[in-house]
């Protein structure tokens, strides 16, 4: 847990939250790191990120 969110727990013991403030921001070349395609598990799903040849950013499932 990173300071932020410990500051934020609730002494019930309920998980802790994000303060409410812009969400972070990453860079796809950084994200992507020389790739075209990436994959992100949500769950039990798995999506694909690809950049397109138009450089335009397609999310699918």
């Amino acid at each position: 847990m990173d300071r932020e969110t410990t500051k934020l727990a609730d002494t019930r013991g309920n998980t802790p939250h994000r303060a409410a403030e812009e969400p972070r921001t990453l860079d796809s070349e950084t994200l992507f790191n020389g790739d075209r395609e990436l994959r992100i598990m949500h769950g039990d799903a798995c999506y694909r990120l690809t950049i397109t040849r138009l450089n335009k950013l397609i999310l699918t499932k």
